[in-house]
């Protein structure tokens, strides 16, 4: 249910963000998914790609410095309030949310939102009890990929 997201600890100068997407390119990798939070020395950029185990290798082949965290899709009807209401509805549950952030392009003609909370297998079962379930891999275009 969880997906795998790939977090890129970049220096900050010129070119990084460019020279990592050329990697991915030149493997055929695509990108599903991106955000980059920066601080004064350093970014960091978490994506989901098409297949991250293939990732993470290119990407240490290359010298960067990654980890990788489970993370859930989050299908969000594409309506006004709609994110304030699973927003809502976590913090009556008392899930606090670490960091969301969007998904390119839509699945099943809906918004989707990646999520990282402590608790994942709770925040899923509390989604999939509220008739939201997470969006799988498939419907992100993750492939099952060989370790």
């Amino acid at each position: 249910m969880t997906i795998q997201q790939i977090s890129v600890f970049l220096e900050n100068r010129a070119g990084q963000l460019a020279e990592i997407t050329s990697i991915l390119a030149a493997e055929g990798i695509n990108m599903r998914a991106l955000h980059i939070a920066e601080t004064a020395d350093y970014g960091v950029l978490r994506m989901i790609v098409d297949k991250p185990q293939r990732t993470a290798r290119l990407l240490l082949e290359h010298g960067f410095i990654l980890s990788m965290t489970p993370v859930l899709a989050v299908v969000v009807p594409d309506e006004p309030g709609a994110l304030g209401k699973i927003l809502t509805l976590l913090a009556k549950e008392n899930i606090d949310v670490e960091y969301v952030y969007s998904v390119f392009g839509q699945v099943q003609g809906q918004a989707c939102m990646i999520f990282r909370v402590a608790d994942l297998d709770r925040l899923a079962g509390l989604l999939k009890d509220n008739g939201m379930p997470p969006a799988l891999h498939g419907e992100l275009g993750i492939q099952d990929e060989q370790k």
